[in-house]
């Protein structure tokens, strides 16, 4: 049993933990239970597989096969490890490989931490269960940080294992050591980060503010790292496969670079003042985040008692303006009432807003990434006199994701309200769904993009961009057509289905189609014009024919109808 492997790793610590005044065998008690709980949780990077098998007794009865899901989705994060070898075992300019190998890492484990594990340090069962028994505030406190640790351990250690194993054998044992003590050195670093940022977060918002604003900061958390990820790929000038390191000032914010500078000092003997204080803050800044955090636990604890406040929200999800986009858009009383409908439950729904938004903050990054990647060419200027203004088609990467878990929901139980809906069929509901999508989420992503383009590109490519307005309702409504349907936010999450995420990926292809047309159409005198006028007729027939093959079918909660 994998946890009772884990305890006896940690039995071997005891007498550090009894020094530091906690409740060893409590401590390890609490463990346990945390650890097979956690085995019956499906992590992120599986939510769409069968990580536990479902067996039939011969009365005909299911019943599913323990196991822990977490243990068993290592082997992607061992996948991925193996992608960063080759980085290791590249020369010996190590400022370069071990930032960028860092960089990543910092990624996978942070966004690892975010979806899977917030949850843990939120955690405020312990308060309700554990403070009111005999139990040292000190050991509860303690089992959570290292509950945390553990599983950090297991995603770090698949990860950096073929990398630290690479190393051992290509740079020798002290590149081995750095490596291990740095790795231990950046999980601390993170978690303790990520605590202190939702500590300051609970210290100032409540109720159902403070979840929401939970939800923002972990969208925003997995922005920010998707952001300095492509930031350290480029603070180095390659030139013939080589990296040249110039230290600005501002590096100083980039923990990546902390983490690629001992290697430098220790196995090239550099002796550079920046390599020096990155070093330096590799080893100060995790230990004095460790001991502050500690130090706020117990102020931390008294917050999350915020996270169990119940408050009603007053007022409609877009109040008024939701009204009348409402009424104008929609073709039916009752396509307009489920618009309202969805629109109101992508707003609140929290576990949609979590496993939805952060793609949507990616489509807005995108089309900006591969603005990056040919700036040094001909600066600003040569961008604008080009035609990567069709990299806006990237802010559409999200609509099949989206389409696709608009069928899922934390709150699915509440699908009876299909069934007593006076209403006969189902062309409304997906209807209204799929136009409050468009009018919540898409659209104005689109419209913020677009006037930034146009600050770019100027007034030029204002007729491409109708044609990118045009062409989005219709990539949606290609993107149901493909899609297993279902009864909007009828399925509960655990329900994600591996082979439909698949589909996601012709679908994306059907994308590059659309931007591919798009670019040809410029090559043609009034082609702008022409792909404009064809996307229009297509948008009115697709949206007037596609739903008559929902219109017969029965409204069951959470039934799959076929389109």
């Amino acid at each position: 049993m994998i946890e009772s492997r884990i305890l006896k790793g940690l039995d071997l610590f005891r007498g550090g933990f009894e020094k530091a005044g906690v409740d060893y065998p409590m401590m390890r008690s609490i463990l346990q239970i945390k650890l097979i709980m956690d085995g019956r949780r499906v992590p992120t990077i599986v939510a769409g597989g069968n990580s536990r098998k479902k067996r039939q007794t011969s009365l005909g009865l299911t019943y599913v096969e323990e196991g822990n899901s977490f243990i068993r989705s290592l082997w992607l994060y061992a996948l991925m490890g193996l992608m960063l070898v080759p980085i290791v075992l590249y020369g010996d300019n190590y400022i370069f490989q071990m930032s960028i190998v860092f960089g990543i890492m910092m990624f996978l484990v942070m966004t690892s931490l975010i979806s899977d594990f917030s949850s843990v340090l939120l955690d405020i069962r312990d308060k309700t269960i554990l403070f009111t028994k005999p139990v040292n505030r000190k050991t509860i406190n303690m089992a959570k940080l290292i509950h945390i640790l553990i599983y950090m351990f297991f995603v770090t250690g698949t990860l950096a294992a073929p990398s630290l194993i690479a190393g051992l054998v290509d740079h020798g044992v002290l590149f081995f050591l750095i490596f291990l003590v740095e790795t231990i050195l950046m999980d601390v670093l993170i978690v303790v980060l990520t605590a202190v940022l939702y500590f300051f977060v609970l210290k100032f918002f409540d109720g159902e503010k403070l979840k929401d604003m939970i939800n923002y900061v972990q969208i925003a958390l997995s922005i920010a790292i998707t952001i300095g990820y492509q930031l350290v790929s480029r603070l180095f000038n390659l030139v013939n496969l080589t990296g040249h390191f110039q230290p600005k000032w501002w590096h100083i914010f980039l923990p990546p670079l902390w983490f690629g500078s001992p290697f430098e000092t220790l196995l090239h003997g550099t002796r550079q003042s920046h390599y020096l204080i990155f070093t330096m803050l590799v080893i100060v800044v995790p230990v004095l985040m460790l001991f502050i955090y500690i130090r706020m636990m117990p102020a931390f604890e008294r917050n999350l008692q915020k996270l169990s406040d119940q408050s009603v929200r007053a007022g409609r999800a877009g109040g008024r303006l939701t009204d009348l986009i409402a009424k104008w858009v929609s073709g039916s009383r009752e396509e307009e009432t489920f618009f309202r409908f969805a629109a109101k439950m992508m707003s609140t729904e929290r576990d949609f807003k979590l496993k939805v938004y952060p793609t949507l903050g990616f489509s807005i990054i995108f089309p900006f990434i591969f603005f990056f990647l040919d700036f040094h060419e001909g600066g600003l200027q040569g961008i604008a006199s080009s035609r990567m203004y069709l990299f806006i088609y990237f802010c559409a990467l999200l609509v099949p994701t989206v389409v696709m878990m608009l069928k899922y929901s934390g709150q699915y139980k509440g699908a009876w309200i299909y069934q007593i809906a006076p209403i006969s069929h189902t062309a409304p509901i997906y209807k209204g769904t799929l136009k409050a999508f468009l009018a919540r989420l898409l659209i104005p992503m689109f419209i913020l993009e677009s006037i930034i383009f146009l600050a770019i590109f100027g007034v030029r490519i204002l007729p491409d961009l109708l044609d990118v307005l045009l062409m989005l309702p219709l990539y949606t409504l290609i993107s149901f057509m493909v899609l297993r349907k279902a009864l909007p936010f009828s399925e509960a999450f655990e329900a994600t289905q591996q082979k439909e995420a698949m589909l996601t990926i012709p679908l994306m292809l059907i994308l590059g189609v659309f931007a591919g047309i798009h670019y040809l159409s410029t090559e043609i005198p009034y082609g702008v014009y022409i792909y404009m006028g064809l996307l229009l007729v297509l948008n009115v027939a697709g949206w007037k024919t596609v739903f008559r093959r929902t219109s017969s079918s029965q409204l069951t909660s959470g039934q799959e109808v076929d389109g």
